[in-house]
Order: structure tokens, then sequence, then C-alpha cells
């Protein structure tokens, strides 16, 4: 079947990854730009193949060159509809392929060739044959395919414009829906080769983390391929109608999940926020010295508030793991009625990078937007601060309550000795004011430390023995 490709195709080497000193060059990515788009088409040339553009063999290494794979598919029973699902599996088909890494999806891909595959004579059209191959065995509704790849940046820039209209053509359409309309929510575990715990799930209000597959996409995918990564979801009961939580899901969750997580909040970062991948085109991270939250997405190239750049954030949430305070999500989802809505929806909302706030200026309430700082107002917690005063901000209504009002009979110190040094904090009915997924606390043996609906800001707390 791939006689002619001089490296070894197989899922084995799905999750490959191709690190900077094994890299011959970069395609798309953050410092450059890229798109994958699928188009059903009408007298589509079965098996033809282009490069239109430098191929691997005329770039140097090291290089950074903008990347285009557009997929053209025919066949009888091929609807519009199955464009996103199918453009989707283009990420797994991609990393089939030995030496070749794809990230991310849409007009986010990130992709990377090794050197040890160019010395192989590897180039893109061996790609493009490839892709054709897999998605013909994956795709029996494909009757004829023919795949553009695209390395010349005039070509490229066009390309990404145009596949970008797609994208919101098919976006609009997801919004028609609401989560109550639908008895059926969708799974997605397509990023498990990455993300082994993660478990994505779609519902009409709740596109999914990498933002190219939504609801409709998914009720597609399912009938398509029954035994595919994408699965029917049946709600159940309803536990938490604000929040977003199912008992279905929730048992869905901890099976596909490998019993990692039991619990999830549709509509939260808080408590059991949803799994995060690696794909997600945002996140959602919140912030306890305002109380609020804070959005930045992968195009973001400054620090956020924390004094961090999205890369180092998405490491701490990524591959799987449930963060309290942290969640990946679609930029598509911040259009979405349901938007945090457990946390405060855009009245929580304490900072966003311009880009993202002015591609929303649409679906951020109108009493709301101008109090949303962007890094063009400020960069640092106080500033924020600042800007949210000035232009009254509803949050400042949630942390008006100063730090020496705390009664000081809700905190209460008393000597236990036979407990040896235990920490307990009772359960709190309120927002955390803090995070971090692993604490270690210096035993400290005769000392018991219980709060009781205390509302706790501070700097740092320092408990010492005398």
């Amino acid at each position: 079947m791939f006689e002619d490709i001089p490296v070894d195709v197989s899922p084995m080497y799905e999750g490959e990854r191709i690190r900077s000193a094994n890299m011959f060059v970069e395609l798309a990515g953050p410092k450059s730009r890229g798109a994958e788009l699928v188009q059903v088409e009408e007298n589509v040339e079965d098996g033809k193949i282009e490069v239109i553009g430098p191929e691997l063999d005329a770039m140097q290494e090291g290089d950074i060159h903008p990347l285009g794979i557009l997929i053209e598919i025919q066949g009888e029973h091929l609807e519009k509809e199955l464009e996103g699902v199918i453009e989707r599996r283009t990420h797994e088909l991609c990393n089939y392929v030995k030496g070749f890494m794809h990230l991310n999806q849409r007009d986010a891909i990130w992709c990377r060739v090794s050197k040890e595959s160019l010395a192989a004579g590897f180039k893109l059209e061996h790609l493009a044959k490839t892709l054709a191959i897999l998605f013909k065995e994956e795709f029996h509704l494909i009757e004829s395919i023919a795949i553009t790849i695209l390395t010349e940046p005039a070509k490229v820039e066009e390309f990404v414009a145009k596949a970008k209209e797609e994208y919101q053509t098919r976006d609009a359409r997801a919004r028609e829906l609401s989560d109550e309309d639908v008895d059926v929510f969708y799974g997605c575990v397509m990023c498990q080769s990455f993300a082994p715990t993660h478990v994505c799930v779609v519902t009409p209000d709740r596109t999914a983390l990498c933002g190219a597959i939504n609801w409709f996409d998914c009720r597609a995918a399912a009938k398509m391929d029954p035994d595919g990564p994408i699965f029917e979801v049946e709600k159940g009961d309803i536990i938490d109608n604000v929040k977003g939580e199912y008992s279905n899901v929730n048992s869905v969750l901890t099976e596909r999940s490998q019993g990692t997580v039991e619990r999830v909040f549709l509509h939260s970062v808080f408590e059991y926020p949803h799994t995060s991948c690696g794909c997600f085109e945002a996140v959602a991270f919140y912030m306890p010295e305002l109380d609020g939250i804070g959005i930045v997405d992968r195009d973001f190239r400054g620090e956020t508030p924390l004094g961090i750049p999205f890369s180092a954030m998405a490491g701490q949430c990524s591959g799987g793991k449930q963060v309290e305070g942290f969640t990946g999500l679609s930029l598509e989802y911040m259009r979405s009625p349901k938007f945090l809505q457990a946390d405060g929806g855009y009245e929580r909302v304490v900072w966003l990078p311009k880009e993202i706030k002015d591609s929303l200026k649409e679906f951020i309430p109108e009493d709301i937007k101008d109090k949303i700082p962007t890094e063009e107002d400020a960069s640092s917690l106080k500033e924020i601060r600042s800007f949210l005063e000035e232009k009254g901000h509803p949050i400042m209504e949630r942390i008006k309550t100063p730090e020496a009002e705390v009664p000081e009979e809700e905190i209460t110190v008393e000597e236990t000795p036979e407990l040896g040094g235990e920490m307990e904090m009772e359960e709190m009915a309120m927002a955390p004011v803090a995070y971090a997924p692993e604490l270690t606390v210096p035993s400290s043996v005769g000392v018991k430390i219980i709060f009781k609906n205390a509302k706790v800001y501070a700097e740092k707390v320092i408990i010492k023995k005398k």
C-alpha cells in the first residue's frame, strides 16, 4: 500500500514528538501561517497530488515555512456536514507518518519534519499520497480524493483566508441549537494518543476544545463510523444544569478516562473542570488575587497576567489533566450563551487578549464590553485591578471586602497533640481564593488549623512553630 513512501506509515507513530534537535524544518505553527481544509466537491480527479511552493529538498535546515493542506473529496453519499469531521482526522492520519509531527487543527496547525525522514528521501508529495490512501481507507464514502500541499507564502495566505470563511460558516450553523434541545451529547477520544485520560464532551453549546468539531459534526461522524473515536453520550439525569453536570456523562467519562476523571462541570473552571488535551484553542485561568478569570489563546505572544506565556500555561493543564482553576476551551465556546455560566460568564472575565476581544465584540454583553481590559490596557495584576476599579467592573463587588474584615472568631487555631501534625480544612461553600495542583506542608506536630466560613485573601501565609 505504501511501497513508494520512503518512511514507515503506521498508527504506532501517532504521538511521536519531534524536538528541535531532531527537526529539519517547521511548517506553519506559532511563527508562521497555515491551515487545513476538507471540501466536498464535484468532478474531483482521484489521486491527483500537487505541491505548490518549495518542496522539502529545497528548504534549509531550521527553516520555518507556511503550510496549507487542501483535501478535495467526492462521493455519492458525501455531504457538506461531513467536511469538519473528515478534516479533523487529518491530525491523526498525518501522525501515522514516521518523522512527521502534526499538532492542532484548522488554522492553528503546527508541523515538523525530522532530519531522519528527510535523509530517507521523504517529501511533501509523499505526505499527500499517504493521506490520500489513508482517507479512502478510513472513509469508504470517499470515492475520489485530490490533495494539494501549499508552501508558497502568497498562496498560503489566500488559502488561510478561504479556510477561515469556511470555519465561520460551520460554526454559525451550530449556534442554532442549545444543550436543552437534545438528549444526546457526543464524546471524542481522538486526542488520547497525546492525552491518554482526555475525553472531549461536545454539546450544542460547547464545541470541542480544538474548535474544529461541533455537535452536528459529531452526529454525522458517529453515524458514519459507529466504532470510531466520536461516539454518542446520553446525557442522563441533570445533576446541575448551571454547572453542566450530567449523571451519564460522568459515567462515560469515568470509563473512557481509565477511571481518572469521575466528574466534570462543562461550564465552570472550578471544582471539576473539563479535562484539557493539548489541541485547545485557548485556556481559561483563575486569578485569585482578583477573583476573576482570564483567557489566553495560543496566538497570543506575550505573557499573561500570571507572568507566563500561553505555552507554559498549556503545559500545566494539558495531557488530559483535570486542573481546578484552568481549562482548555475553543474560541467558539466563548460565543455560547452558556460560556462559563456557573462562574458568572463574562462578568467574571477580567482580562482578554485584544485580538480575541475584537473577534467576540458581538457576543460580549454591551454593559461589560468596555470594562474588560486587554494587554493594551493592563498587563500586571495591579494594573488590571486599577482598570477594573476605574471602569466599575462587576467583579469589584465580589472582592470589595477588605482582608481586615475577616472575623477573628471564624479562624480557629487549637492544640491537638493526638493528631500529630494533621492540617484540616473544612469544606467552604465559595470559590477558591488560591489553587495548587499539589501542595506540600511541613509537618508541625500538635497543630490543627480549621477555617470555618472564612474568606481570606493574602499574598503569603507563613505558619511557624515557636
